[in-house]
């Protein structure tokens, strides 16, 4: 879709951001806003210079992807959500109500590892020994070792290095 540049004050003015307003007013940078719209999760329009213009609503675009970013979804994971709303207009409530089961089971998932680490963090630095590698109660004589690199001891889904 090629628009004309909006001409300030004049009618449109208002409804499309330059790549630079939208980073400011979303907290992104301008490069995670050409990505996102390189990656289909923002629709960018193109002025007749080639430039981009996003609808002021990729606003609203932008703040779901930070909560899901912060919620630690991958961006595939957020762009499988989005598909089901529509790519021109706002999300709205009713198009999260659809959220896939497994990832409504994945965020479950994040939550009862996260409670869990929550839950045995006072133990383990009240003790007061901080050595993991030789702590009679964890992990006496490093036997952690065996599992491999990384926390061994934390819920799998805290264990996960995500994508690359």
């Amino acid at each position: 879709m090629r628009v004309a540049r909006a001409q300030p004050g004049g009618p449109g003015a208002t409804d499309l951001l330059t790549v630079g307003e939208i980073a400011r007013r979303s907290g992104f940078t301008q490069s995670a806003v050409r990505y996102y719209d390189e990656l289909g999760l923002l629709t960018a329009a193109r002025t007749v210079g080639g430039q981009r213009r996003f609808q002021r609503g990729s606003l609203r675009r932008l703040a779901l992807i930070r909560a899901a970013r912060n919620m630690g979804l991958r961006l595939d994971e957020i762009a499988a959500a989005l598909a089901a709303a529509p790519r021109e207009q706002v999300p709205v409530q009713a198009d999260w109500s659809e959220v896939p089961d497994d990832l409504r089971k994945r965020l479950d998932d994040q939550i009862a590892a996260l409670e869990a680490l929550r839950d045995q963090l006072p133990g383990c630095i009240g003790c007061g020994c901080m050595s993991l590698d030789s702590c009679p109660a964890v992990n006496p004589g490093d036997c952690a070792s065996a599992d491999g690199p990384g926390a061994a001891f934390l819920p799998p889904l805290l264990r996960d290095p995500g994508p690359p």
